[in-house]
Parts: C-alpha cells; structure tokens; sequence
C-alpha cells in the first residue's frame, strides 16, 4: 500500500507542530523520569530471582514450576521491552548510569545488543516501511505487501509466521545475518556492512552460548545438585515456558506495530530526498498503536504507542502516553491519518494480512502458470 504526499506546506506545518511537541516534552525529562526507570527494573529484578527461586518449590508440587515460569516470562518481557529496548534507543543517557547506557546495555535476549542497534535502531527507524530497505517489514520472511513478488513459498506463511512467533528471540538473532548471508546465499550487491561476516557469526554464537547455559544448563544443573536429576528437566522446561511467554508476547506487540491492515509501505524512490516532515509522516502511515490499561502500555515496552515511538525514538517511554494526545490532535488538524485501536482489533488485522498476502494476485498467479506449463 502506498498513499499520496501532502502538500510541501502542510508538511512543514505538521513538522514544527510535532518539533514543538518533542522539544516541550523533553524539556521536561529528569528525576521523574528517572525514578519510573528505576522502578520498573527494581520489579524486573524481583520477578526474575523470584521467578528462578520459586521454581525450586516444584519438587514439593509441579504447579510451583508454573508459577515460578509465569514471573520469569513476566520479568523476560520487561527486561526486553520497557527496560531494554528504551535504554538501548539512548532514552535514558541523560542519567549518565553506566547500568543504562544506550550504547553498551544487554538485554536478556539471544540478540547481539550491538545488532540489534544496527539493525534496528538504524536500519528500521531510518527506512520504517521503505520496501528493500527495511528488513523489519516482513522480517525477510513475510510477504505482507504487493510490492513483493509472490512466490510459492509464500503459501504456507502463516505457519513461517507462528513459528516466528514462538522463536521470535532467535528470529531476531539472526535477523542481521541472514541479510548480510552469512551462512548461505549470495548478499545483495548494494548491501553495505559495517561488520564482518566473521564478527557477526562471533558475535551471534556468543551471545547464545551465554542465554543457552544460563537458561538450560547453569540454573537446572545448580537446582539439580542438591534436589536430584529429575529437578534438571523441571526447572529447564520452566525455563523454557518462560521464553516462550516472552517470544509469543513480543511478537504480538511489535507485528501489532506495524503489520496492521491500514499500515502504509513506500517505494525507495517516493522516499528520495525526504524532508523532516516527509519522514515524520511516513512515521506515522507505517506504524499503528494500541489502546488499554496502564498495564497494557507498560508490558509492551510502551510499544502500544508505536507511532510516538517511531516520531521520537530517544524519548523516555514513559512520556508516550503524555504526548499521544497531542499528536492526534496534529494528525486531525492536518487530515494525517492516524492508526490506533484495541490488541485484539489489530492483530485480527495482522493475521488477516499475513494470509491475504500468501496468495498471489490474479496477474501473478497467471504469469507463475504461464511459467509452468
């Protein structure tokens, strides 16, 4: 789907009013920012060792494993999402704790942090929805776009996309790689790197090396020593459900993000030479939001507020819902569409866009007969 550019006027206004938008709200970022933060990865922390420590309990009854499983996916989502994501996107520098730094935080995720900054970071919130350049759109798996060729081995997408879902941490691992094909395949001409193939494949087989012992070795094994073997699979399938709950909820948050039914996509030439008020409102076609609770905002990473998100990257995520009013105030009065609705609402859409899209167009499905015959 692609969608007509307002005038070269209505974009410079739209731009300033959202320019003032940002610099009024980050005037206003400091303690109370902070202390959110803090917060936020204080509860982290004691659902994570809460979580591990309670597992334990499931010698005496299994249920103790689920519990405990629930705290830790719980507390995986919140390291990923509202903790990790908005650190690792510089939100927090301003605190200058060495324990928050954009350019140097982990997460608990089987993701190069570095990657992820490059593919992500760079890559998405440069070119969101520019079909080619963003790799984040479909994730080089999907087809969710006419502007991609269909190709039969797009019938079967929808189960390319649960098992995305399910996997999601490994998917995003090895997001980068696949593009730069390091293992296989030949890399796009006009690919540039700044890394190594060497360096990434190092840097991916660390990182899992590193989430794999913690979560299926180190803490089964420790727990299995002073409770017996049968401890060892408990505490590993725990630690595993935990993943599973994180990888099925990140998943639903982020495609919500921008593979909803009303979410734009661009051609590289339309996007050439783009103004700040050009890439603003392509910000906004290519993302769609979330409407709940409080604590719908907070597990998703804020992520709920796809759009303010991707219009102000560095912003502190606790500021989203502040400035959500705004810019749909901006939106109405320069007639910019704006995406929003319920979880449920929109990734019925998502759904229904995966499979409409594994199916060829009437002409493509012709031209792959005419092919075969």
């Amino acid at each position: 789907m692609t969608t007509q550019i307002p005038s070269a006027e209505t974009l410079e206004s739209f731009k300033n009013d959202l320019d003032q938008i940002r610099d009024e709200t980050m005037a206003k970022v400091g303690a109370e920012d902070a202390r959110y933060i803090r917060k936020v990865v204080r509860v982290q922390r004691i659902l994570d060792i809460g979580g591990r420590a309670i597992m334990v309990a499931g010698f005496y009854h299994w249920i103790w494993f689920v519990v405990g499983a629930v705290m830790l996916g719980v507390a995986k989502i919140l390291d990923n999402m509202e903790i990790g994501h908005n650190i690792m996107h510089g939100a927090y520098d301003f605190m200058n704790d060495p324990h928050l730094n954009g350019t140097t935080f982990e997460w608990d995720n089987v993701c190069d942090g570095q990657s992820w900054r490059r593919t992500h970071n760079f890559e998405h919130h440069t070119y969101t929805n520019i079909i080619g350049k963003d790799r984040d759109f479909g994730y080089d798996l999907l087809r969710l776009s006419d502007d991609t060729p269909w190709k039969p081995r797009f019938k079967n997408q929808f189960f390319w996309y649960l098992g995305l879902s399910t996997f999601f941490q490994w998917g995003v691992a090895y997001h980068e790689l696949i593009g730069e094909r390091v293992f296989f395949g030949k890399k796009k001409v006009d690919r540039e790197s700044v890394v190594t193939k060497k360096q990434l494949a190092k840097d991916f087989f660390s990182k899992i090396r590193k989430g794999v012992f913690r979560d299926y070795l180190f803490y089964p094994g420790v727990v299995a020593l002073f409770l017996g073997w049968p401890m060892f699979f408990g505490i590993l399938l725990a630690n595993m459900g935990a993943n599973l709950i994180r990888n099925f909820w990140a998943s639903t948050i982020i495609f919500c993000g921008h593979f909803t039914e009303d979410v734009h996509t661009f051609s590289e030439k339309e996007c050439e030479n783009e103004t700040r008020g050009q890439w603003y409102y392509r910000q906004i076609l290519g993302s769609s939001n979330l409407e709940g609770s409080k604590l719908l905002h907070i597990m998703s990473g804020h992520l709920s507020r796809q759009v303010e998100h991707h219009l102000f990257p560095d912003m502190p995520s606790y500021r989203y819902n502040e400035v959500a009013e705004k810019v749909q105030e901006v939106c109405r009065k320069h007639n910019i569409p704006y995406n929003t609705g319920s979880l449920w609402s929109q990734y019925k859409t998502v759904v229904e866009r995966v499979l409409k899209y594994s199916k060829p167009t009437p002409e493509e499905k012709a031209a792959f007969k005419q092919a075969r015959a």
